[in-house]
């Protein structure tokens, strides 16, 4: 077996059987083709693509090509992965809520990519919390909290690593058989029973229309089962943030009045119907709807609460956190209002306009390197059909100084259109499948 072998069959358009896709898995993470190779091999799998087989193969590989963690708990051990969106913080809400309800949770999660923010980067929006756990300490987290969220470790599929970096400069990032090996390549390293997949589609997703975000999410949901986690996924609607603020800080910030029952809304729908699917087939609940209800329970009662601080605080976050969130989150010198230029209802939001505004603003990365500013973003961004009056806020600008407040301002009038009739909101859950 070699590189130029296998190559060669994808330029004829043969298909590559497990043999061939674990050989190359195993020679991108040590180093054994080139990135010339590595190009080339990506390349020939987006334009000739693999089938359901072939797929699962190169799933398994890159999974096999580093540490794969295995786990000896008294419950289920559960996980979630979203394929991105804004106002998005899920995560920080389903990861506690599963504990509290019995399940395990060992969430290897990202950073923000493009104009969607990352769950890392929220919670090191938190003073002292590092996401960067050692194995052994990162186990003793998931076993005595029942959840952790933390980076993925050197050891977790380095053939990924590897390959989506080649991607990222040889315009193969939108293969579909590449993504499902990518994402599920790290979520199947964390040893899981059983994982639920968020396809975001619309104006703040990557996805733009229904049918790419159903076939991402078939080809997620049918690679991942086949793999051996059963795995369900919900397509749904990324057309305006989920919570009212977009920024690291100000996200957490929202996390916690929902933890403590000061809010609601799309953001805890979304969590329950993730969830209670996950609940119900981890053997927590008897169906997906008792699950939902388990999971809205452990939010109202506190107990998701006290599972996330007991994770902050073990992960380097101020014991007081949890009585002092609004005083500990940073906070930006610059706060202000855009107000609307005319009355109207919004009408449609540019989700992907919003995130980039943040990412100017510095709360997100322009190149790798960029260090991250954890109190800017917006707040109080206005929902879809919702009325304002000429004059009223938009949103809420938290910059870092007048200037970046001055742009976010222009970003923020292009992003949100204001229409003379009301409009109804888009369902938030558009599919179920698996």
């Amino acid at each position: 077996m070699s590189a130029r072998d296998i190559l060669a069959r994808l330029r004829h358009g043969e298909a590559l059987g497990t043999e061939a896709l674990t050989w190359m898995a195993g020679a991108l993470a040590d180093g054994r083709v080139s990135d010339a190779q590595a190009g080339a091999f990506a390349m020939g799998i987006c334009l000739n693509g693999l089938d359901q087989p072939g797929r699962v193969a190169l799933t398994l590989a890159m999974r096999d090509s580093g540490q794969v963690l295995d786990w000896d708990l008294e419950g289920p051990v559960l996980d979630k992965h979203s394929t991105g969106g804004v106002g998005d913080c899920v995560s920080l809400i389903l990861a506690p809520a599963l504990a509290a309800c019995g399940a395990y949770v060992p969430m290897i999660s990202g950073r923000g990519l493009g104009h969607t923010g990352g769950t890392l980067d929220k919670l090191e929006a938190i003073p002292g919390v590092s996401t960067q756990l050692e194995e052994a300490r990162f186990r003793d987290v998931v076993r005595d909290v029942g959840c952790a969220i933390v980076s993925a470790s050197g050891d977790i599929a380095p053939a990924d690593r590897r390959l989506y970096a080649v991607r990222d400069v040889t315009s193969t990032v939108d293969s579909l058989d590449l993504i499902t090996a990518s994402i599920l390549s790290k979520k199947l390293a964390a040893g899981l029973d059983g994982l639920v997949l968020d396809v975001k589609v619309g104006s703040g997703a990557f996805m733009k229309e229904l049918a790419q975000a159903r076939a991402l999410a078939e080809a997620l949901s049918g690679t991942a089962t086949a793999a051996g986690c059963p795995t369900t996924a919900v397509i749904s609607d990324m057309n305006q943030p989920l919570v009212p603020s977009l920024g690291n800080a100000l996200e957490v910030a929202e996390v916690m009045r929902v933890l403590t029952g000061a809010a609601t809304g799309p953001i805890l729908d979304v969590t329950a119907e993730l969830g209670g699917g996950l609940l119900a087939n981890g053997g927590l609940a008897a169906a997906a709807e008792a699950g939902a209800e388990a999971l809205r329970a452990a939010v109202r009662d506190g107990r998701a609460l006290e599972r996330f601080t007991r994770m902050l605080s073990a992960m380097g976050a101020p014991a007081d956190f949890a009585e002092n969130w609004e005083r500990i989150l940073p906070k930006a010198p610059v706060i202000r209002a855009v107000p609307a230029p005319r009355g109207g209802y919004v009408s449609a939001i540019d989700g992907a306009a919003l995130g980039m505004a943040v990412v100017n603003l510095g709360g997100g990365r322009v190149v790798e390197a960029d260090l991250i500013d954890p109190a800017v973003g917006l707040s109080q961004v206005r929902r879809l059909g919702e009325e304002v009056c000429a004059g009223a806020p938009l949103a809420t600008i938290h910059a870092a100084g007048e200037a970046a407040a001055d742009a976010a301002e222009a970003a923020v009038l292009a992003a949100i259109t204001l229409g003379d009739t009301a409009i109804e909101a888009p369902d938030l859950i558009l599919e179920r499948i698996g």
